[in-house]
């Protein structure tokens, strides 16, 4: 029995706020319910980010940054899927996460990149004859490239790309470039961030009888903001939150049942106690009796 991808790291990506799994499977396939499964990242203290023994998750020995947000699917466990379930991932999630079955002695390691992304914005001013566009985008990660194109696509000459990094972590950039106002003037911001595999675009046409800022004629066409994907958001929204109130009542029956069982072993310690205070006096009963007889003998 093996980890499939033993020794060797996968990668994994995934945005600021999203549910990723994290795969991880026995080869061949074997019930799982009943072994010790620990899924680790060895930069933190306590490494553990989930740690499932005796068919119970040890919430004690769990990393607090990762406290009820991680969780494995007991359906799959049956068929030897260990895969780890991550909710509302956050950028200081991303690291090396390794799978460890200590029954086989084999792991495995996933290599989990985070993403952050925005849709970019157009600001128009107008510059004697010409015309400048400046576009800016917020929250990407890692920090992504800007690059402005014409009506066929191709790179314009424009000015340096200014960037900022906030105390959340994510990077803001804007670059701006200059044109002339010829007909059919349509111009293309795009965001790139090739590590995550991700693009974000926007589009301003500006016609020829353009006079001044106000008269300019903006045409935006953001990618991937859908009404329908936003629905989407709000529903996922609620069902991570009705998965973590889950996951706290079970967390809630964990402890109970915990304190179930201190109380009955404190139960059990004065009964015992008792029992020793009772054989205890009845010893030092015994041995006055015993002196007594002694001292009626003579001795």
């Amino acid at each position: 029995m093996s980890l499939e991808h033993s020794g060797q790291s996968q990668v994994t990506v995934s945005m600021v706020g999203d549910d990723i799994i994290l795969p991880c499977h026995i080869e061949p396939a074997v019930d799982a319910s009943d072994l010790t499964v620990e899924w680790a990242r060895p930069d933190l203290d306590p490494r553990f980010v989930h740690l499932r023994r005796d068919s119970v998750e040890l919430l004690p020995e769990k990393n607090p940054l990762y406290r009820g947000r991680t969780s494995l699917s007991i359906n799959k466990l049956k068929c030897g899927d260990v895969s780890l379930k991550l909710s509302k991932v956050k950028l200081s999630d991303e690291g090396s996460y390794r799978c460890f079955i200590p029954t086989f002695g084999t792991q495995s390691v996933v290599e989990l990149a985070v993403g952050s992304v925005s849709s970019p914005e157009i600001e128009i001013s107008k510059v004697s004859s010409e015309v400048m566009l400046e576009c800016k985008s917020k929250g990407w990660y890692p920090q992504p490239e800007v690059s402005w194109l014409d009506a066929e696509g191709k790179r314009l000459s424009a000015g340096p790309t200014e960037t900022f990094r906030g105390p959340d972590g994510l990077y803001t950039v804007s670059r701006r470039v200059t044109v002339e106002k010829r007909h059919s003037n349509t111009f293309t911001c795009r965001v790139q961030q090739k590590t995550i595999n991700q693009t974000r675009e926007t589009h301003v046409h500006v016609p020829e009888t353009s006079k001044n800022r106000n008269e300019l004629l903006v045409e935006k066409e953001t990618h991937r903001l859908a009404e329908n994907e936003k629905i989407k958001y709000l529903e996922k929204a609620k069902g991570n939150l009705d998965e973590e109130l889950q996951k706290n009542e079970r967390e809630s029956e964990y402890v109970k049942e915990m304190i179930t069982k201190l109380m009955r072993q404190k139960e059990n310690l004065k009964n015992q106690r008792e029992k020793l205070i009772s054989l205890l006096q009845e010893d030092k009963t015994q041995i006055k009796e015993i002196k007594k007889k002694l001292k009626k003998k003579g001795y």
